[in-house]
């Protein structure tokens, strides 16, 4: 992996790659993942114990496009020995170089041409490393990326995310904020993904905020394909706790069909890599657009 440290204002990106106007029937199979920070006191489940839990969780689904919640500087580097086919994008939270959480994407490096990317926070000063407005305590920031995908001939652009665990306020202005973001950063038609770990339910006001946003809409990749299935929950506190809410997701623009999504339950005799479930998707472009 290649640390892309990136730091963005929210300004109008330059145009890569133009979009192709028939798109090659292939799958983009996608990832998003809050993988605990490492310097918890998690006993028998710190981070040493479980690195290896996360790499072969990663490894097993084969993303092309993986979002990391919780990432400190010393875990991706770990992942970099252990998932080597990617490029990584994004900063630490604390000071837009490698201090505190990511909230990194990585990309699989023989598919994707990075145009443009960054980091944003979720305060009224986006541009302004480690700010805070909304009533949380900690940092929270987006990051984001245009991608060229070799493999379709396509621009995509992938936003990743780590909501407020405490303010209300706060998540339903990130919700607003990266809603905005989209739509500067993109033209209305671009295959837009935002994934991330929200800290609300479906019910939330703030998520509900990002699903029924009638200017750019936005589908839960899981609920396309799973609209009745109620066992969602998401945060498991390393127990496999599955009856709480679904508070990690992978969102797409109109412009993709979902093919698969899954919360991934995966575990070594009840070790489970992370706090929270992984969630996938495997998508495709429509193909020729309207």
């Amino acid at each position: 992996m290649k640390n892309m440290l990136l730091i963005c204002s929210l300004v109008v990106v330059a145009s890569g790659p133009a979009q192709a106007q028939e798109a090659k029937i292939v799958p983009l199979r996608v990832m998003s993942f809050n993988i605990r920070y490492g310097t918890a006191p998690d006993g028998e489940n710190a981070w040493k114990e479980r690195k290896d839990l996360v790499s072969g969780s990663i490894l097993a689904f084969r993303p092309d496009i993986l979002g990391l919640q919780e990432a400190l500087r010393f875990q991706l580097d770990d992942l970099d020995g252990m998932t080597p086919d990617f490029t990584e994008i994004g900063v630490g939270r604390d000071d837009g170089h490698e201090a505190g959480e990511y909230s990194a994407l990585m990309v699989r490096t023989d598919r994707f041409l990075i145009v443009d990317g960054g980091t944003f926070w979720l305060s009224d000063t986006p541009e302004l490393p480690g700010s805070m407005s909304w009533g949380n305590r900690l940092p929270r920031v987006c990051t984001w990326a245009q991608l060229y995908d070799r493999e379709t001939d396509v621009n995509l652009f992938v936003f990743n995310t780590h909501w407020d665990h405490e303010s209300q306020e706060s998540r339903i202005k990130s919700a607003a904020l990266l809603l905005q973001s989209i739509d500067q950063f993109t033209d209305v038609g671009d295959p837009v993904i935002v994934m991330g770990d929200f800290n609300a339910g479906e019910a939330n006001p703030a998520f509900r905020k990002m699903v029924n946003n009638e200017d750019r809409p936005l589908a839960d990749t899981f609920r396309k394909l799973h609209p009745s299935v109620k066992n969602v929950g998401t945060f498991n506190e390393f127990k496999g706790t599955t009856t709480g809410e679904k508070i990690d997701a992978i969102l797409i623009s109109p412009e993709f069909t979902v093919e698969s999504a899954e919360i991934v339950r995966t575990n070594s005799e009840r070790r489970y890599p992370s706090d929270h479930f992984p969630v996938t998707a495997t998508v495709r472009f429509k193909g020729k657009r309207d």
